[in-house]
Order: C-alpha cells, then sequence, then structure tokens
C-alpha cells in the first residue's frame, strides 16, 4: 500500500499588481486566481495560504489608501515573506511579478519545494 503525502502547507504566490495599473477590478481577478488555485490545494488535502490573505485587511486597517503607499509598504511583502519561512512549499502561479518570483527564489534559498504546476502537487487524500 502507498502512503498518503502529509498535509503540506503551501504559498500561492502569483501576480497581484503586475499588469493591472492598480485598476481594483483587475487587483480582485488576480487574487481570485490565487483563491481558485488555493481551493483545489484545499480540496486535495493541503493547506493554502496567500499573503494577501493575511495583508489586505491589514492594509485596510493601517488606513492604506492603495497599492504602493507607505501602508502597502510596511505590509504587503513583508507579511508574504514571514508567512514562507512558516510553509513547506510553494505554488508559482500566473504571468509576471516580481513580488512572486522573489517569493519562489526564497523558497529555492530555504530548500522548499516550488511548484509551477497544480497537478505536480501530490495529494494528501
Amino acid at each position: 500500500m502507498t502512503a498518503v503525502p502529509r498535509p503540506l502547507m503551501i504559498l500561492v504566490a502569483g501576480p497581484y499588481r503586475s499588469g493591472t495599473g492598480d485598476d481594483p477590478v483587475k487587483l480582485d481577478a488576480h487574487v481570485r486566481a490565487m483563491n481558485q488555485a488555493a481551493l483545489v490545494l484545499f480540496r486535495s488535502g493541503h493547506l493554502p495560504v496567500t499573503g494577501e490573505a493575511l495583508a489586505l485587511p491589514l492594509l485596510e486597517t493601517a488606513g492604506s489608501a492603495g497599492p504602493g503607499d507607505a501602508a502597502f509598504q510596511e505590509i504587503f511583502h513583508p507579511i508574504a515573506e514571514l508567512l514562507l519561512a512558516r510553509c513547506d512549499a510553494v505554488l508559482r502561479i500566473g504571468g509576471p511579478s516580481d513580488g512572486a518570483d522573489r517569493m519562489v527564489a526564497r523558497a529555492r534559498d530555504q530548500g522548499l519545494d516550488v511548484y509551477t504546476r497544480i497537478d505536480d502537487i501530490p495529494s494528501a487524500r
């Protein structure tokens, strides 16, 4: 009998601001894409996380006026970096993104698995 892999905590890293011109509709579409990937991971038995899920409510609470302001700089990427330190792997989705590419590079530096296709992640069910 083949053992089922243990559930992994997987950071879903994809574009947030890239290619949006900070248009709220496009930003929301990027978050939705990450959340859709996270749902697939959850349904396969893993614990998916996104930096956006933690950072966006904090930005609102901190009074951020929008992407790129001082509160955004203080919170957005640092949250993802702290979160990554607790993860087992990264799933890189979507198009060009300096921030997501930075998470991938840090994950590799930490010896974490990096996936670019959701189908390559073994189910934990």
